[in-house]
């Protein structure tokens, strides 16, 4: 993992949490744990810095895509 307590994300950064493999915007942060929000928007979620890292060009190409699919359909965001 590349991320840490050391390594701080701007808010817009597009990062990978591997604690939930999920990819997410940095919205911020609450205490010690950073809030990601999904590509598109959605439900936020909290999650410990040592746990995110830069996400790949592949991984923000396929959260773009999952997200514009899901809207399209006419499926919330999430």
């Amino acid at each position: 993992m590349s991320g840490g307590p050391s390594e701080t994300f701007a808010p817009g950064t597009v990062v990978h949490d591997e604690l939930h493999n999920r990819v997410g915007e940095v919205r911020g942060n609450v205490g010690p744990y950073i809030q990601l929000r999904p590509l598109g928007g959605g439900l936020e979620w909290d999650t410990a810095p040592e746990r995110l890292r830069l996400a790949t060009a592949r991984e923000r190409l396929s959260a773009a895509v999952a997200a514009a699919n899901a809207v399209s359909r006419g499926r919330k965001r999430q």
